[in-house]
């Protein structure tokens, strides 16, 4: 794996109410809401930032990063960001991973522009995966064009993380892919590290 790119996010943690009322959170609104403070761990790079970091650690085989770069936007009036951008540089090039809070679109419902999910860059191709989507598309050096893939139709126990988890426990197997231990652990450190890096507002080693 040579690139990890990642994009997601929602319109806000604000923007439904209880049964997925439609709303148009306001700054007060905002500021009344744990999400958006900063003590409570508010903010859509700590909401978004995990997944992508996780995954992405898997898709790089479980590598580290040897440095981290993130920046988040500064809304007027909010004490957490709403956007952030983290760069991670490994030995093999730079990874991109984006959170955002205030997509055009609720990617529940229609996929926003740009798309949540993953774009990786190999050596022999790349592989765009979007959330909710019933293919992905694949390029080649055999066929640069790319082809549409159908996803794979997930079966037990894989069809969500806790039966996995349980499954693993019962048959006494270790938790393998981006949910053991050892990938879990590097995509945390790339987040804490993220949020050092967006706070002194550089370029930061991984943290251990």
């Amino acid at each position: 794996m040579q690139e990890v790119h990642y994009y997601d996010g929602n319109r806000g943690p604000l923007w439904h109410t209880a049964d997925k009322i439609e709303t148009t959170p306001t700054a007060a609104m905002k500021r009344k809401s744990w999400f958006y403070q900063k003590p409570r761990g508010g903010g859509s790079l700590l909401d978004y930032l995990g997944y992508g970091t996780t995954l992405g650690t898997w898709y790089h085989d479980g590598k580290k990063p040897l440095e981290v770069t993130a920046m988040v936007d500064q809304p007027r009036g909010l004490e957490v960001d709403e956007h952030s951008v983290t760069i991670a540089r490994y030995a093999t090039g730079l990874s991109k991973f984006e959170t955002r809070w205030g997509t055009f679109t609720d990617p529940w419902t229609h996929q926003p522009q740009p798309k949540c999910g993953f774009v990786l860059k190999g050596e022999e191709g790349t592989i765009s995966s979007h959330d909710f989507e019933p293919t992905i598309r694949l390029q080649t050096r055999a066929n640069p064009a790319g082809i549409a893939i159908p996803v794979d139709e997930l079966r037990p126990p894989f069809q969500d993380p806790i039966q996995y988890f349980v499954h693993c426990i019962n048959e006494g197997r270790p938790v393998e892919g981006p949910l053991s231990p050892r990938i879990a652990r590097i995509g945390q450190q790339i987040v804490d590290s993220a949020m050092r890096s967006a706070r002194l507002k550089k370029t930061v080693p991984l943290l251990d």
